[in-house]
């Protein structure tokens, strides 16, 4: 009985995928005025949903509940007006912003009389399994449609309502309605499913905790864009300005601790040790801060930082460069020789010289919206905007003119 569930399973998901495919054939002949336009009517049909969907989130909240799961993946499964309109509002902002593809990113003319234009292009079909916040469904509905793409949505078993929901909404204003699909079956085959679709799906993007992007990984035969962990650090240099460094580390440690950009782990340099150190016992006690000496590689996601004394910012380096998960990493100095030597050779996704970690952010960055954040290095590394939703292709014209 399992194997024929499986073999149903696999089969819904080829069919989703095929039909995907089509839909993302038409998607990418759509202008740009004409995927804003649908955006536009996202939002419009979402607003229309309103009730419909706080009543599916209500009885998702509800079993939630009654399955005691904590209070804090409660809050990150319920809707509230805010959140409603945070996320509407998202929809609009993406139809502002420019849309990449068509983008030429350079030009030569060749002397053996050809012409080539590198130009941005959609992936096709991308998929993208999430967890508990229900506005993922949207958000990356709506990148995703602006970059050209179709897209197959996964979301977590405790959200199911609240997502079938939200599809019925956005579908309805499609003009190609497969280019958004969800996966209702809460079965983990699917997942396995959507991995090992070679051919049908370009790109899956995990957005959740670590257990879900290693569970992706391990079974993909198709590319996964994912970063495990979030294990962000800040060395503070003995040529730093004390305040500066102490503001920033209550920023990126305190503001939201639950953020994969949050520091993690403090690395000071031992000469300054004996005078920053009480400052950040202080701190520390004052902001309910738990502060280690043995967390190397922990990502806490809580109000716990590791400390670690270094002889100096090379020392820094090669611990960061050991322990970080690529993600974010900073230096605090007034030394501009130094810093650049930080800047070049930590070998994360976004590195910073006086300021917080917090910033690695799809909006920070001046993306107006992201889909993730990657710490691999292909296709996409750090914020995934619009443009690292394209791949690119290369366009060659000539006048008859053959090889010699």
């Amino acid at each position: 009985m399992e194997e024929l569930l499986s073999n149903d399973i696999a089969k819904s998901i080829r069919t989703m995928a095929e039909r995907a495919r089509r839909a993302a054939r038409e998607m990418r002949k759509l202008s740009s005025e004409e995927k804003n336009t649908v955006l536009l009517a996202i939002h419009d049909k979402l607003i229309a949903a309103r009730d419909a969907i706080f009543e599916a989130n209500k009885l998702d909240i509800e079993e939630a509940k009654r399955n005691n799961l904590s209070s804090a993946f409660v809050d990150r499964l319920t809707f509230t007006e805010e959140r409603f309109l945070e996320m509407i509002n998202g929809v609009k902002k993406v139809a502002t912003l420019p849309d990449p593809v068509g983008e030429t990113i350079w030009t030569r003319q060749m002397p053996s009389g050809i012409n080539i234009s590198k130009t941005r292009e959609p992936f096709g079909v991308i998929a993208v399994v999430f967890e508990s916040r229900p506005n993922v469904f949207v958000d990356t509905a709506a990148l995703c449609l602006k970059s050209g793409n179709a897209i197959i949505l996964r979301g977590g078993k405790e959200a199911i309502r609240s997502n079938m929901a939200l599809a019925k909404a956005v579908r309805e204003a499609l003009p190609c309605p497969d280019a958004v699909q969800l996966v209702e079956t809460t079965d983990h085959a699917a997942v396995r499913e959507i991995v090992r679709a070679v051919g049908l799906i370009d790109l899956a993007i995990p957005r959740g905790g670590e257990k879900l992007i290693r569970a992706m990984c391990e079974a993909a035969l198709i590319p996964v864009l994912k970063h495990y962990k979030g294990v962000c650090h800040i060395y503070v240099d003995d040529e730093a300005d004390l305040a500066m460094a102490l503001s920033i580390l209550d920023n990126a440690k305190v503001q939201r601790p639950s953020a994969c950009n949050a520091v993690e782990c403090l690395l000071v340099h031992e000469k300054l040790a004996p005078l920053f150190l009480p400052m950040v016992n202080a701190w520390a006690k004052g902001s309910n801060v738990t502060l280690h000496e043995d967390g190397a590689g922990v990502e806490y996601l809580s109000l716990d930082l590791n400390v670690v004394r270094v002889k100096d910012y090379r020392e820094a380096i090669d611990f960061i460069n050991a322990n970080s998960s690529g993600h974010s990493d900073a230096i605090i100095t007034n030394n501009m020789a130094r810093a650049e030597e930080f800047l070049r050779d930590v070998d994360s996704a976004c590195v910073y010289h006086n300021a917080s970690t917090r910033f690695t952010d799809g909006a920070q960055f001046g993306m107006g919206a992201e889909i993730g954040i990657s710490t691999d290095k292909l296709h996409a590394r750090g914020p995934m905007g619009l443009e690292e939703l394209t791949t690119y292709k290369y366009k060659i014209t000539g006048d008859g003119v053959i090889r010699a």
